[in-house]
């Protein structure tokens, strides 16, 4: 695909370099611990320094430099663009590019729901001018998988287009491949990982690209550890803050992901083509569960010892191809298809451990659960006159949940041999099955003003139909408009404004409907809901971005508004009153609002050579009322905003790299709210570091330091007596655990 969009080359010979001043340094370390002291008001004022700093920059930059950016919303990198930085693959090359990695956070997710296809949200990565037919194993995914020497050149699309495949995505990376390339290249990669316990676990994954004839093809395994040794410290107080019990919990989970993938593309003729993605994954997640409950309020103290085995099997497939046919007018015919499932068996089996060491089953639960989605989808493009084309197509989805859940109790009662000889409860909704089909049929307007304004419109149904069968036996009707407004504006070759307006509706989790496990030690089964409606509501959004000249970076500034109607959180479903029940419900209406700033800046106006520094600035708020304590709050699990900071520095001449991020969450942090209690969660800062170099040979030796800090992430729990609207206070528990570094060194090449 030739896309007819004008594009601008970087010129790279003209790059020249400067260094950072420890002073400047120190200017951003005080900003960034400004910020993290702030309220949200404070955080608000704090943006100024923020995106002034940013503006200043730039226009020292612009007194120093020719403005190349071009005068279109397209940007092209060549290949020879990145041979400085030594990349193995496609993804090293997109990480590489300035305002990327910066401009996918713009934008908030509230509101997106992973609904079918859905549209491109707030980056969209294609291959080719094409976007991968699936989900677990979309396009982006498959940059690891090619190498560097097959790419001919990236593309960052800003505007929006008819002749793309991607629709609603603030911002397009674009991968262009060789098409005469014919020869196969392999890419490697072999790990080890160490733990904070000493364990080392090994990795590794290879893939296989190419073309042969008219066939291109990525085939690729992967061999990824998920080693956890997480440490669990647990102290409550009773209402008169005296002491109630201390926990310690040792959890060790052995995991490892098995992934099988391969991506074909087949070029039929000079007008048509076909895609076939398909992927296989197992990720096992036995755990073990060393837990120590010491009771002070008895003297002497009670010390209770528990073992627990959690895990089971997991693994889960997906299929997903598409056929495109295009006219000699320019029109486009294309059918695409998603078939996946997921399958899950998860035990919880604990043991009460005595002073000799025998073992005393007490708990037994089993639960399963199949998921499946089937997509189709089918659409033809016709373009119109005066710069304007036409998409209408209609998309038929069908989700299936099947579930099940089985408890087991030691106590009196008959014994079930299914349940390791205990006691089966009886829990409501443990067996059922959850289908929603789906119909929605679309029409997509593209109007390309002139080359500095676009507008893109859209109008889509959803009808749907959610069934449930099994315990409970149920079928319901939906429908809603959902409309789309994007309207992109280059107010300069290097401003660009947008602004945004959509209606969405939020997938439904079918776990929602039926029994689930409780995290809860206390509370091990949860009821469902089968009267759930989907979210639904409008998304505002403007954005302004910046590109600076000769390739030095991007900023963009941004501002949303949310208003959620039929909002998802708890609420209460208490049968008997000494035993408060809770399910996800709808809540009613709330809103949820927030500002972001975000740069992608190399330090040539300030001195290093190849130095690129990345901040991403958030600040917000939600609002909605409690229907369990009728007050005014933030969306549950809703924080206050985040900032990150992060550093790559690229030397060239000794083939090293090194850099590192930094995040958090500003005060405020996690609340969640329940029938019977209130929880707060935060934490350290999270901090990662990494070192790479490139021998002679092409060989790549990256040593990285996941959670350099060992952060601290610690969770308040206020319980009542009864309801929390009776508001007596029963006990208060603080936990905090540590997951600990993880210390790993990879070595990958290509031949």
């Amino acid at each position: 695909m030739v896309l007819t969009l004008s594009t601008v080359r970087y010129d790279l010979m003209t790059l020249r370099y400067c260094y950072l001043s420890d002073s400047r340094s120190r200017d951003l370390m005080t900003l960034s611990d400004e910020l993290l002291r702030s309220k949200f008001a404070l955080a608000l004022r704090g943006m100024q320094p923020f995106i002034w700093c940013l503006v200043i920059a730039s226009f020292i930059e612009s007194a120093n430099a020719q403005d190349n950016v071009g005068d279109e919303s397209t940007i092209r990198y060549p290949a020879e663009y990145f041979v400085d930085f030594n990349p193995m693959t496609a993804q090293d090359m997109v990480y590489r590019i300035p305002g990327v990695q910066t401009s996918s956070r713009g934008r908030s997710g509230g509101g997106s729901g992973g609904r079918g296809f859905g549209s491109g949200g707030s980056s969209e990565i294609i291959i080719n001018g094409k976007r991968a037919a699936g989900k677990s194993n979309a396009t982006g995914q498959q940059l690891q998988r090619i190498t560097a020497q097959q790419v001919n050149y990236i593309e960052i699309i800003r505007g929006t287009s008819g002749e793309l495949d991607v629709r609603g995505s603030g911002q397009i990376v674009n991968v262009v491949l060789f098409e005469e390339l014919s020869s196969t290249a392999v890419n490697y990669e072999i790990n080890m990982e160490s733990y904070a316990d000493q364990e080392r676990k090994p990795g590794g994954s290879v893939a296989l690209s190419g073309k042969a004839g008219q066939l291109g093809f990525v085939l690729s395994g992967e061999i990824d550890p998920r080693y956890e040794n997480q440490v669990r410290k647990e102290h409550s107080v009773l209402a008169d803050y005296s002491d109630n019990d201390y926990i310690r919990e040792d959890r060790i989970r052995d995991q490892t992901n098995y992934n099988l993938s391969a991506n074909l593309d087949y070029e039929i003729s000079d007008f048509s083509s076909a895609r076939l993605n398909a992927l296989y994954r197992e990720d096992d997640n036995p755990t073990e569960v060393f837990r120590k409950i010491t009771n002070v309020r008895s003297d002497p103290n009670v010390v209770t010892v528990q073992r627990e085995d959690q895990g089971g099997e997991r693994n889960n497939w997906e299929v997903g191809g598409d056929y495109e046919l295009n006219r000699v007018n320019g029109d486009r015919l294309k059918f695409l298809f998603i078939a996946n499932q997921r399958n899950d068996d998860q035990i919880r089996a604990r043991n009460n451990i005595a002073d000799d060491g025998a073992e005393t089953l007490n708990l037994f639960l089993d639960r399963t659960y199949v998921t499946e989605e089937r997509i189709v989808r089918g659409s033809y493009t016709t373009e119109m006159f005066f710069g304007q084309d036409i998409e209408l197509g209609v998309e038929r989805a069908q989700t299936t949940l099947e579930s099940g859940i089985a408890l087991g109790l030691s106590g009196d009662g008959t014994s079930d041999p299914s349940l390791r000889g205990l006691v089966r409860q009886n829990i409501k909704n443990a067996n059922s099955t959850v289908e929603e089909i789906r119909y929605e049929p679309f029409l997509i307007h593209n109007y390309v003003f002139s080359d500095k304004m676009s507008l893109e419109t859209s109008l889509l149904y959803e009808a749907s139909e959610i069934s449930q069968w099994g315990e409970v036996n149920k079928s319901r009707d939906f429908g809603f408009f959902k409309p789309t407004f994007d309207l992109r504006f280059d107010l300069t070759p290097q401003i660009q404004l947008s602004a945004r307006v959509r209606k969405f509706v939020m997938q439904l989790s079918f776990n929602d409907f039926v029994a689930n496990e409780d995290s809860d030690l206390d509370s091990n089964v949860q009821s469902g809901n089968d009267d759930l409606r989907q979210e639904w509501g409008w998304v505002y959004e403007t954005r302004g971005e910046y590109r600076l000249p000769n390739d030095v970076g991007a900023v963009d500034v941004g501002a949303y508004y949310h208003v959620h109607n039929d909002r998802i959180e708890r609420i209460d479903v208490t049968v008997d009153e000494d035993n408060p029940q809770s399910t996800n419900g709808n809540i009613g209406k709330g809103d949820m609002y927030g500002l972001t700033a975000n740069a992608s800046l190399r330090m040539r106006m300030l001195g290093l050579p190849n130095l690129q520094l990345t901040a991403n600035l958030e600040v917000k708020d939600s609002n909605i009322t409690d229907p369990l304590l009728g007050i005014n709050r933030r969306f549950r699990d809703y924080d206050r905003g985040r900032l990150n900071f992060g550093f790559r520095h690229d030397m060239p001449a000794s083939g090293i790299t090194y850099g590192g991020n930094w995040s958090n969450r500003f005060e405020g942090n996690i609340m969640r709210y329940d029938v019977d209690d209130i929880e707060i969660r935060g934490g350290d800062p999270y901090v990662s570091l990494y070192a790479q170099f490139v021998d002679s040979r092409g060989l790549t030796y990256r040593l990285f330091s996941r959670n350099h800090t060992d952060n601290t992430q610690c969770r308040e729990r206020r319980r009542f007596l009864g309801k929390i609207s009776a508001q007596i206070l029963e006990e208060i528990e603080n936990r905090c655990w540590n997951d600990g570094r993880v210390v790993a060194l990879r070595v990958s090449g290509n031949f």
